[in-house]
């Protein structure tokens, strides 16, 4: 019963230690570290537990198989977390880049996103002449009213009947005055009232014909792309057309669904939402470009950080039984060496503190490892997926963060923790006339 009772307090520890260890930012990290450096310098266990760790760790060339198999299945972990983590990361970057502080978008009141939105063209036009809106050199308010619906095309790769769903933008020639971030980069702008499209680079790569002077069939109808833009955002992944003409292709009337207007600058976007809520006329959201894809990025980031840590989880746990299996099996090799160093005055402590630095030490190698993968392999790779609030695929590239790979080097050394704790814990325990015994 006490065997029982001080396992399941040791196990209640370990909970709390690692719930303690998730959180703990990395400037406490690196404060434990020196902590645990100064008490393995200044005590006299401490010099113990190096003592016997430098011992273990000049055996490993003896065990250089079954180490191997902590620092493979460690960096197998951390690689896979840090790449599915930097899915979501890269993800979430391309659309906080997208949108400035100095340019609003507002929407019907209530709307999620654009698509979701609706303003008559009585709601435009009041949008539009809003105070606090940037005018051209001719006067004219820098506002754009912007049409966003689904367009099908095949996407490159696919069969004959493989589709995919591109964000089309019905747009006028102010879209390109609100965002000047916005290039041509091949071809030329379509022309108002005609049929013909500027395709985003990102769409480019993932859809078939779109390519300058090639057709498409959007709706019904024949578009001729003329221009391919790059944005360096989220507005690659779109395809830009004259705003009236996809309106009468997809009978959506004057409507549209949100207005881009240029501010002055950043500060008076709270007068220019003060003036919008003032009219009575008008039941609108508005906010500012840079924190509505913010906001659009937030679910979908969410989404694809609990499926890492998901599957992170369920291989963290097999990386931990071979851990264990592994230090078991190093615990009971090394049984008459330990007992023999308990025997001449060697106290509990410094033998667990001993093996589980060298388990953490392997976890730790593995994780470097396994974050270097990551980072070699999948950051910057090109990817592609449904934009939370949007229509189309959203194009982007994986990015593989210094925070990302702390994140992995944190998950090595709970992994190697756990690995380490129970063998430690039994060595420490096993009286040593047992010990010489055994071996």
């Amino acid at each position: 019963m006490k065997r029982f009772l001080t396992n399941l307090l040791l196990l209640l520890v370990l909970a709390v230690a690692l719930a303690i260890w998730v959180k703990l930012p990395w400037p406490g990290v690196l404060a434990l570290a020196v902590l645990f450096a100064l008490w393995m310098l200044a005590s006299r266990r401490g010099r113990q537990a190096a003592s016997v760790a430098a011992v273990g760790l000049s055996t490993l060339r003896q065990r250089l198989g079954s180490a191997a198999v902590i620092v493979i299945g460690i960096a197998g972990v951390v690689a896979v977390l840090v790449a599915l983590l930097a899915m979501g990361e890269g993800y979430s970057q391309t659309l906080r880049k997208t949108g400035s502080a100095d340019t609003a978008i507002v929407m019907r009141g209530a709307s999620a996103s654009e698509v979701m939105s609706v303003l008559d063209h009585d709601s435009v036009t009041q949008v539009v002449q809003t105070p606090g809106i940037v005018r051209d050199a001719k006067g004219q308010p820098l506002a754009s009213p912007e049409l966003v619906v689904a367009a099908n095309l095949p996407i490159i790769g696919g069969g004959a009947d493989d589709e995919g769903s591109v964000q089309l933008r019905g747009v006028g020639e102010q879209a390109w005055a609100v965002r000047p971030q916005v290039k041509i980069v091949s071809g030329r702008r379509f022309n108002p009232g005609m049929r013909e499209l500027n395709v985003g680079v990102g769409a480019a790569r993932q859809f078939a014909g779109l390519a300058p002077g090639r057709e498409v069939r959007l709706g019904s109808q024949l578009w001729t792309v003329v221009g391919v833009f790059a944005s360096g955002d989220a507005l690659d992944s779109e395809v830009w057309g004259d705003a009236n003409v996809v309106a009468d292709t997809y009978r959506r009337g004057s409507s549209r669904a949100s207005v881009v207007a240029k501010l002055a600058d950043p500060q008076a976007f709270g007068a220019f939402k003060a003036a919008l809520e003032a009219n009575p006329q008008l039941k609108i959201d508005a906010d500012t470009t840079r924190d509505y894809y913010a906001n659009q990025s937030e679910g979908m980031s969410k989404v694809i950080r609990v499926m890492g840590i998901t599957v992170g989880l369920i291989m963290a746990i097999g990386a931990m039984f071979g851990a264990l299996n592994t230090m078991f099996a190093a615990v009971a090799a090394r049984a008459r060496e330990i007992a023999t160093l308990r025997a001449i005055g060697f106290r509990g402590l410094p033998v667990v503190v001993a093996v589980m630095l060298e388990t953490m030490l392997l976890a730790l190698l593995g994780g470097v490892i396994g974050g270097a993968l990551a980072w070699l392999v999948f950051n910057g790779y090109g990817a592609s997926t449904l934009a939370a609030g949007t229509v189309g695929k959203l194009s982007f590239e994986l990015a593989v963060t210094p925070a990302l790979l702390g994140t992995g080097l944190k998950w090595a050394l709970a992994i190697g923790f756990v690995g380490g704790l129970f063998p430690a814990v039994r060595a420490a325990r096993l009286p040593v006339t047992t010990a010489l015994r055994e071996s």
